[in-house]
């Protein structure tokens, strides 16, 4: 059992107002794994008030003052690795050797990096008769989800730090336990009391608070449409700034000429990833027609590795879903694929032998749907694939493009200059050719129902800047 009765403001851990808690579920066998505070708005304004205290003088901090800040928070990360992968594992569910190097690996990857970009950022630059002055925001309020919870949380915060601002944390309620990590690791690096603030709770309460309190000037969201639309209907009433991430429905475009085995392992991996509980997945594979039959093959003899198994094992490649409720969902979503026609390859509804007290759905690939399908148009979020064939370009990219989201998307060709030109078509914020690996200095985000805005990299940190422009006489 992990307890964590407090909450983390104005540098010190305090007491909830309140005596409510919310119990956090160990996916691999649905015990309880632990409770957190389920604060109040008035916890959430008691942060903001801290928040908003502190920030000039903050903001006023020279900048290798704040990357130092940083650099001490990137030491406490990497000396705490093994206990936050195990600890994500342990409440999300993705196989410990994965944790290690994502959970665990990217976020402190991440903080690095900012702090490499603090050094060489122009935050100054004459224009004309101007001085164009990039200045931190003010009060960010970072609302992050819980399929990478550490690594969310710091793509978030660690470029506001670097920024100038001062942070409110309200991390999922689902995997909340490295966000308490996090903020012992910020206390212990010294970091000014109220520049850094952890208020845990539901979106309800604490999440709808920040996005509507009129001393928080930013809020950086990521996580469903349904709560982003929410997250901007509230923060448009003070004309604060947001910044959403949200879903996806991502198409890897197999080409003609591409090398088919390949392209299919990339994409497999890239749906199964996390048990597909990955915004940027790559839960759509588009095949010409003539290549449906092997492609098919290909695919079920790669997912058919994908076999779960307890998370904290290391050959387990497929851990369980996160919750209850989102199995019910996933198989909910494969129920009505076949209902609606869409032929089942592999997996299903039926659970894994052995593993019924957890929370696990099996690999499953569908083949032959088509775009009007359900599991062709909606957000699954879970180890669900779906093989879809096209007539010729033209037509892969009217379905690649044919959803309400544009997060992600991938272009597999032999052919480099054709490969650049269909990926320069595709209605999404990354596209990545041939496997083309994931790059923390570029920007992240989407267009469409994705989302707006950028994080990583200095289109992340700029998202935490306003820009003034200073006229000089001449």
């Amino acid at each position: 059992m992990i307890e964590r009765t407090a909450l983390y403001i104005d540098g010190e851990w305090i007491a909830p107002s309140r005596s409510q808690t919310i119990d956090v579920t160990n996916p691999a066998n649905g015990e309880l794994l632990g409770r957190i505070p389920a604060a109040s708005s008035a916890d959430a304004a008691l942060a903001v008030a801290a928040a908003r205290r502190a920030f000039d003088a903050w903001a006023a901090t020279p900048l290798e003052d704040r990357a130092a800040y940083l650099a001490r928070i990137h030491t406490g990360l990497t000396a705490r690795s093994e206990e936050i992968a195990r600890t994500i594992t342990a409440e999300v569910g993705m196989p410990l050797r994965l944790s290690r190097r994502i959970q665990a690996g990217l976020p402190a990857a991440v903080l690095e990096s900012c702090i490499k970009l603090l050094a060489e950022y122009r935050f100054e630059e004459r224009i004309g008769n101007s001085l164009v002055i990039k200045e931190p925001a003010g009060v960010a309020a970072c609302i992050t989800p819980w399929n990478y919870p550490l690594h969310q949380v710091i793509a978030k915060v660690a470029p506001a730090l670097g920024a100038g601002c001062t942070v409110i944390l309200k991390p999922s309620e689902v995997a909340p336990f490295s966000a308490f990590i996090l903020a012992e690791i910020i206390h212990e690096a010294g970091l000014p009391a109220g520049v850094f603030n952890l208020v845990t709770g539901t979106g309800e309460c604490v999440g709808e608070c920040l996005a509507r309190h009129p001393d928080v000037d930013l809020v950086s969201f990521t996580g469903s449409v349904r709560a982003g639309r929410r997250v901007a209907e509230l923060a448009a009433a003070t004309v604060k700034r947001v910044t959403l991430e949200l879903g996806g429905k991502s198409a890897a475009v197999v080409l003609d000429d591409a090398d088919l085995a390949a392209a299919v392992k990339g994409t497999v991996g890239a749906c199964f990833l996390n048990s597909g509980q990955t915004c940027t997945a790559h839960t759509r594979l588009l095949v010409p027609e003539s290549l449906y039959e092997r492609a098919a093959a290909l695919t079920v003899e790669a997912a058919a590795a994908y076999q779960p198994g307890d998370p904290m094992q290391e050959q387990t490649r497929l851990g369980p879903l996160v919750s209850a409720a989102q199995q019910e969902r996933v198989r909910g979503y494969i129920r009505q694929g076949i209902a609606e026609g869409a032929e089942l390859l592999l997996g299903g509804v039926e659970p894994p032998e052995g593993l019924e007290p957890g929370f696990f759905v099996r690999a499953t690939v569908f083949g032959r749907v088509t775009p009007e399908m359900t599991i062709a148009r909606e957000e699954i979020f879970g180890p669900v694939l779906s093989i879809m064939t096209y007539r010729d370009e033209e037509d892969a990219l009217r379905i690649a493009n044919g959803t309400p989201y544009g997060l992600a998307a991938a272009v597999w060709s032999g052919d480099p200059v054709r490969a650049e030109r269909v990926a320069g078509r595709l209605r999404a914020g990354q596209v990545e050719i041939n496997g083309g690996a994931f790059n923390l200095l570029a920007p992240f985000g989407g267009c469409k129902q994705s989302g707006y805005g950028r994080e990583l990299g200095r289109y992340g940190l700029e998202e935490f800047l306003e820009v003034k422009a200073i006229q000089f006489r001449e």
